[in-house]
C-alpha cells in the first residue's frame, strides 16, 4: 500500500503546486495566500508518504482529498482534478491493501516450504 499511496500523494503535491500557479493568474485571491495553502498541503502530501502506514493516515489522505476537491471553489478545474485524485486515492488504499495480503500469503508459504536448517 505504501507505494502506491505515495505515488499518488507525490503526483497530488505536483499538482498542487501547478494549481497554485494558475490560480495566481485566475483569481483575485492573494499570492500570499495562495502559497500559504499550497505550501501546508504539499507538506502534508510530502509528510504522508512518510507516515502512510500509521493508524489514522488513510483518514487524513481521504481530508487531504476532499481539501484538493474544495479547492474547485477557487480554480474550478480542482474539481475535475480532485474526482481524478480521489479516485486514485481509493484505488491506492484499496488495491494497495490486497498487495499487502497477498505478499504476506506468499511470504508465509515461501516460509513454511523453506527446508529447516538443522
Amino acid at each position: 500500500m505504501r507505494t502506491l499511496c505515495s505515488s499518488t500523494l507525490i503526483g497530488e503535491a505536483m499538482l498542487i503546486m501547478f494549481a497554485g500557479l494558475v490560480a495566481m493568474k485566475l483569481t483575485d485571491v492573494g499570492t500570499g495566500t495562495i502559497w500559504a495553502v499550497s505550501a501546508a498541503a504539499i507538506a502534508l502530501c510530502v509528510l504522508l508518504c512518510g507516515v502512510i502506514t500509521r493508524p489514522g493516515a488513510v483518514q487524513v489522505g481521504w481530508a487531504l482529498q476532499a481539501a484538493v476537491l474544495a479547492s474547485g471553489l477557487v480554480l474550478p478545474t480542482m474539481y475535475a482534478f480532485g474526482v481524478v485524485f480521489g479516485g486514485l486515492w481509493w484505488c491506492s488504499v484499496h488495491y494497495g491493501r490486497k498487495i499487502d495480503v497477498l505478499k504476506a500469503q506468499r511470504a508465509a508459504a515461501e516460509a513454511e516450504a523453506a527446508p529447516v536448517a538443522a
